[in-house]
């Protein structure tokens, strides 16, 4: 692909956080990506730590992200943003002005409002630009869009998609729930669960079937130990070509550990998913017969090298999702290197987020209002003011 591993510089993401590892070792699996310097922390200490922990010298960590920003556009090729969701808008437009390239761990931004602002700085400053949408990293995943373009299931009707969790109710043997970081347990424009679970849920099906959402009707409720954030929510959701789809994602579903599962519905066929079950997909027919396709079976996408990194019969899962995920980012960002654009089927950023946004933020509208709300947004970088 290239001479070198692009140079990835980390803001946030230190060794107390929920991603950073996860980010750190999927960037690098597969040696297209390296490691070379970072501000992990507000907290100097934890900055310095996970800096020594993960090999980097006092010279490649900094206090603030300015100062990395500020100095390091000859030594870095892409920024990773991987602080709270209520940040990243700050630090891509000044990771934008500073000319870099940006991968962003989801969700983009906490409103519609602010991940307009995005798009239209990236428009402004032809910016690259990634968010790790990384559960369609699983080769499963991108078979199932293969079943679905070969018109195996016929033309989509029904999806039903889910992510249960259950850490806001489940307790230690002192009956203590542990809370989040402080970050989660304020609600901003949007749910910080909807912004957590229901944008992976949003781009999960606009990658299998590239059907945009139009209208939503949507609840929310709070059964967990954390009374001034939402947990749980459900809607549905009408899309293009008269697809209907089922959302439901909480954080509070005793006995579910991160219940990803997806069931799509059409005229002749029947398909379904389970992360916990990655190598599988069950497929129906209209005949009433059942078929289970392996990821080592005759597959046409799921077979490629890229996705076996080991034998048959040694599971690929999360880690490894997310590194083929890293690898279309690396794709992507050498094209756009060469010709300030790229082609990705995998590969999405602030438009699809801004989509998926949209689509959210009329949800958390329907709560109020108890009716069908629209999230059609007009054009690229048009505005739904309702929503807004």
């Amino acid at each position: 692909m290239q001479d070198k591993p692009f140079r990835l510089a980390f803001i946030g993401g230190g060794i107390h956080s929920a991603v950073g590892e996860t980010h750190k070792i999927a960037s690098q699996m597969d040696g297209f990506f390296k490691l070379v310097a970072g501000c992990f922390s507000t907290n100097l200490d934890l900055n310095h730590q996970t800096a020594k922990a993960w090999g980097l010298s006092s010279e490649q960590v900094f206090e603030n992200h300015l100062d990395l920003l500020k100095t390091q556009q000859d030594k870095v090729d892409a920024i990773v943003v991987l602080t709270p969701t209520d940040s990243h808008q700050e630090i891509i437009l000044e990771a934008f002005r500073y000319g870099y390239a940006v991968i962003c761990e989801k969700s983009l931004a906490t409103s519609l409002e602010d991940g307009y602002a995005i798009l239209e700085a990236q428009k402004k400053h032809k910016s690259f630009l990634s968010v790790t949408f990384n559960y369609t990293g699983y080769p499963m995943i991108r078979e199932l869009k293969q079943i679905i373009t070969d018109d195996v299931l016929g033309d989509l009707q029904q999806i039903q998609i889910e992510m249960p969790q259950e850490t806001y109710l489940r307790q230690n043997l002192k009956q203590e729930v542990s809370a989040p970081q402080a970050w989660r347990l304020q609600d901003s424009c949007i749910p910080k669960i909807s912004l957590d679970l229901g944008s992976h849920l949003h781009h999960m099906i606009l990658f299998l079937t590239e059907k945009k959402a139009q209208e939503v009707i949507a609840v929310q409720n709070t059964f967990g130990a954390f009374p001034q954030v939402i947990d749980s929510v459900s809607a549905i959701v009408k899309y293009t070509d008269s697809m209907l789809a089922q959302f439901w994602f909480t954080k509070a579903a005793l006995g579910q550990r991160n219940g990803l599962k997806i069931r799509i519905y059409g005229t002749k066929g029947s398909a379904e998913w389970l992360q916990l079950e990655p190598e599988l997909i069950r497929i129906s027919d209209v005949y009433g017969n059942i078929q289970l396709v392996d990821r080592t079976g005759a597959v046409k996408i799921a077979n490629q090298k890229r996705y076996n990194r080991f034998k048959a019969g040694h599971p690929a899962g999360f880690i490894e999702a997310f590194a083929n995920y890293y690898q279309d980012i690396a794709f992507a960002l050498k094209e756009f290197l060469e010709k300030k654009s790229f082609s990705s089927p995998y590969v999405f950023g602030a438009q699809e987020s801004c989509e998926g946004l949209a689509m959210l933020q009329a949800a958390k509208l329907s709560t109020k209002t108890n009716a069908w709300e629209s999230c059609v947004i007009d054009g690229p970088v048009g505005r739904n003011n309702k929503i807004f």
